[in-house]
């Protein structure tokens, strides 16, 4: 039994119950235990805490006041373990998340019945297509399309979406709609640019080895998606954007999608969190909520094993 705790509990178990035996039984320990972890708590205090017969076992009157102290201090100590068990149960503080500045109208529909499911969690969103240090920044979670490099964090996939290649009908109509990639060439377009390199992202178009690249003429380019499925809606050319925030301006004609057929794989959002050994509640909620509702008024939600996986559910 360690010391000082251990010898404290027997000691208090034991002017509780009157003796080794009781004690021991409510401790799972044997009376000699008992017996043992009280003498070595006496021999530290310098003082006898019981006067002993073979029949009976008393408290003394420094064993009554120590008693009394003590177990006013084991049961604040009990009231202290059962505070931070329900502290570490119950989700609550500052959650910092970084998205995306496109998956604003996606996370927002669902957020008010989050905060009803944890009152006690204070949602701090950083909507911005900068990519972020976690570790360094102190984000609690964030979402992430592409590769995902960092290994000092973990990682859950969520539904996968398409990026669609997208004209307005006025657009097609004064500059012909394409019909394979390779009349693409001569077509203006609009591209979105990533924050964090600089690069142009690619068109998602499955091209033969012959015909590796197709020559656009640029007229737009910006790091802001919103802003180009405006530019794109205005007929300025055409655009590539996932298949959510085209969805509304599809469904009223606003813009109409090109070159489907060769539209290559799908991409991925994932869900990133520092690789913490204890994950704390509010973000293992967090994780769990957005698992389950992000795109699920749309589709079925596709989930992939987890990288480097730690299980989630309690």
């Amino acid at each position: 039994m360690d010391q000082p705790l251990g010898g404290l509990t027997a000691f208090v178990r034991t002017a509780d119950l009157g003796s080794f035996v009781a004690a021991g039984r409510a401790l799972g320990l044997s009376a000699s235990a008992v017996g043992k972890a009280v003498t070595a708590l006496e021999q530290q205090l310098g003082v006898r805490l019981f006067q002993r017969s073979t029949r009976s076992l008393r408290l003394t009157e420094e064993g009554r006041l120590f008693h009394e102290r003590c177990r006013r201090i084991l049961d604040d100590l009990e009231d202290a373990q059962a505070s931070l068990a329900q502290a570490v149960a119950t989700p609550r503080g500052r959650l910092r998340v970084s998205v995306p500045l496109v998956s604003y109208h996606l996370i927002l529909p669902i957020l008010p019945e989050f905060v009803n499911l944890n009152p006690e969690v204070e949602l701090d969103l950083d909507f911005n297509d900068r990519i972020v240090d976690l570790i360094e920044e102190g984000v609690d979670v964030a979402i992430r399309s592409g590769t995902l490099p960092d290994s000092r964090l973990m990682s859950r996939a969520l539904r996968p979406f398409q990026l669609l290649l997208c004209a307005a009908p006025a657009y097609l109509e004064k500059h012909g709609t394409p019909d394979c990639p390779r009349d693409l060439e001569g077509h203006l377009s609009v591209r979105f640019r990533f924050p964090n390199s600089g690069k142009l992202q690619p068109w998602p178009l499955g091209l033969t080895a012959d015909h590796p690249e197709i020559r656009t003429r640029t007229v737009l380019t910006c790091n802001n998606m919103e802003a180009l499925r405006g530019a794109t809606i205005s007929g300025m050319g055409i655009g590539c954007m996932p298949d959510f925030l085209a969805r509304d301006p599809l469904a009223d004609g606003r813009l109409r999608t090109v070159l489907d057929a060769h539209i290559d794989a799908p991409a991925q959002f994932h869900l990133l969190w520092p690789s913490n050994r204890h994950l704390s509640p509010k973000v293992r909620v967090l994780v769990d909520f957005l698992s389950e509702k992000l795109f699920s008024d749309r589709c079925e939600i596709h989930m992939e094993e987890e990288r480097r996986s730690q299980p989630l559910k309690p």
